[in-house]
């Protein structure tokens, strides 16, 4: 008899976060649940490592559709969480990583910081289908989960790319993971549209108000999509109200044409001052 797929489910927001919960009821048809998220929020953290997280992992207990699943509640970064899924607690390798449903959308640059994408390229890295979806939601959302929130269009789509992705073969040469945004007004019916990364920040970083550098205060954002380009996450996301898919690579390096920027760094290329 055949196993059924085994997908690890993972976030950056924490194992109780109704977000997590959503893709779970999404995904408990398509196979068997591995769930491994962090002991507390994890917000921005990237595909950070920190030296002191101790790495100890707790098994709770979430109620998904009626059902009662265990989650492994790591004290971690969601990269780590992921690391410590794939080496002690999976019975074989996952077929597939779902990282989210995330409380905010990870846009443009700010892939960079995203937990939920760093749990994700964490899970690419290991060789595995990947992919990491989030929701648009207030910013007041971010840093503190709410039942106010309603995940019902996000966890179709991460059932419907999830099944997707268990059905391929592979994905194509380059792609290593999915990023996927909804927004915060999105149906099932819902148009999703396959998108590139904007270049242009998403989070703009600000200033905070204090009268001398020794006292707190921390750096804040806001979030701007009027310089978006047609055809990146932010702005089919901002401006076309659609899903935005985007393939994401492990590989940052420039796809320039490298013996051409070899050469204008070359000795040949720069005369010697005189």
């Amino acid at each position: 008899m055949t196993a059924r797929p085994l997908i690890l489910l993972t976030n950056d927001d924490g194992f109780d976060s109704p977000g997590l919960i959503a893709a779970a009821a999404a995904l408990m048809r398509l196979g068997e649940l591995l769930i491994a998220a962090p002991l507390v929020q994890q917000t921005g953290m990237g595909r950070a490592w920190p030296a002191h997280s101790s790495g100890a992992i707790h098994r709770r207990e979430i109620a998904v559709d009626g059902a009662s699943l265990p989650v492994y509640a790591v004290d971690g970064s969601p990269a780590q969480v992921v690391a410590h899924a794939l080496l002690e607690l999976a019975p074989r390798l996952p077929d597939l990583t779902v990282s989210g449903i995330n409380y905010g959308q990870n846009l443009a640059t700010a892939v960079m910081s995203s937990g939920t994408v760093g749990a994700a390229m964490e899970a690419a890295i290991a060789g595995l289908p990947s992919m990491a979806i989030s929701l648009e939601v207030e910013k007041r959302f971010f840093h503190e989960p709410s039942d106010q929130v309603d995940f019902s269009a996000a966890a179709h789509f991460a059932g419907l790319f999830a099944e997707r992705l268990l059905l391929l073969p592979g994905l194509p040469r380059d792609v290593d993971l999915l990023k996927i945004e909804v927004p915060r007004d999105a149906t099932p019916e819902t148009q999703w549209e396959i998108t590139r990364q904007s270049r242009r920040p998403y989070f703009v970083s600000v200033c905070v108000e204090r009268s001398a550098l020794d006292e707190p205060g921390r750096v804040d954002y806001t979030m701007d999509a009027s310089t978006s380009e047609p055809g990146t996450d932010t702005h089919t996301l901002a401006f076309g109200k659609r899903v935005s898919v985007t393939p994401l690579s492990v590989d940052l390096t420039s796809r320039t044409d490298l013996d051409a920027l070899g050469r204008m760094f070359s000795n040949d290329s720069h005369p010697s001052a005189a």
